[in-house]
């Protein structure tokens, strides 16, 4: 879907990394573009990259500009780098994006939102962190809603992406081996709030202490929604699904219900969506169960904050 303010036209573009991300914005710009690839997996020159004018950078998330082989090239062009998600909302300004970022839940709070709307008979796309790279996706349409998971290191070098809704879920310290500091971090996932206008949303848990605190630090512009502190136990009862027993599931929903409530998705429907919500692999997963015995399969947690949630 090209448009009028397409500024990835007729340019001389690096990709750098070739992972997932590397290679959908590869092929979602080598028809129109001058295109030079380039991984620290695969021997190049790097001097010719290095002496080359480019217009544009595109950066894969899991590239980091302070250790990676052209650090030093990309500290210098640091105005030239963007990302996929950048692309992606130079060709979507348009449609409505959701986007969810946190320490944890991101991919159970995702999933569970694009079930909930593609329920509703909505053309919804899941994309983002959770394997699905936003570029791959055929047949937009204006009507087409994207529910984006995203992560810190992909909002942390993105300049044009912007999210109609926007959720943080929660923040702990986490990937300081990439971003040094919490600070930093923080800086990163609010990255998602910080680029919002006064006619977006950004729905927040007010009470986590990261949160709170960037909150009373700077201003932002778009409405602030706060989850409610309890969900009620009768519509608990109602969905019957002991998915949402745990705090972190019940710290997801609360989010989920606060979206529901935006777009006015009547509840009775949304029960039927949460009922049969069984979960993801690997995330919280019971894999056993027994009168005396419980087996769990958290192994995509990447904190103990992820797993003592349970």
């Amino acid at each position: 879907m090209l448009n009028n303010s397409n500024i990835f036209y007729k340019k001389k573009i690096l990709i750098y990394g070739l992972g997932k991300s590397g290679l959908s914005v590869f092929k979602f710009l080598k028809k129109d573009n001058e295109i030079t690839k380039h991984d620290d997996k695969i021997k190049v020159d790097s001097k010719k990259i290095t002496k080359t004018k480019f217009d544009y950078i595109i950066i894969s998330p899991g590239i980091d500009i302070n250790k990676c082989n052209l650090s030093k090239f990309l500290k210098n062009n640091s105005k030239k780098i963007y990302t996929d998600l950048d692309i992606f909302y130079n060709h979507h300004k348009e449609n409505n994006k959701i986007t969810i970022t946190g320490t944890n839940g991101k991919s159970t709070t995702a999933k569970i939102l694009y079930d909930v709307l593609n329920d509703q008979k909505t053309d919804v796309r899941l994309v983002g962190n959770i394997g699905n790279p936003v570029l791959l996706e055929k047949n937009v349409t204006n009507k087409t809603v994207f529910v984006i998971e995203a992560s810190s290191y992909q909002l942390e070098y993105s300049k044009l992406f912007k999210s109609n809704i926007s959720l943080i879920l929660n923040i702990s310290p986490d990937h300081l081996e990439r971003h040094k500091t919490i600070k930093k971090y923080v800086s990163a996932k609010f990255k998602l709030i910080k680029n919002q206008s006064k006619k977006d949303l950004a729905i927040l848990n007010t009470k986590n202490f990261y949160i709170k605190r960037e909150l009373k630090s700077k201003n932002f512009l778009p409405k602030i929604i706060k989850i409610k502190n309890n969900i009620d136990d009768f519509f608990l009862k109602k969905i019957n699904n002991e998915y949402f027993n745990t705090e972190g599931n019940k710290e997801n929903l609360k989010f989920i219900l606060e979206v529901a409530k935006i777009l006015k998705i009547k509840k009775d429907s949304l029960v039927k969506t949460l009922k049969r919500f069984k979960g993801l692999k690997y995330r919280q997963e019971i894999i056993f169960q027994s009168n005396k015995l419980t087996i769990i399969n958290d192994s995509k947690a990447t904190t103990f904050s992820s797993s003592a949630s349970l």
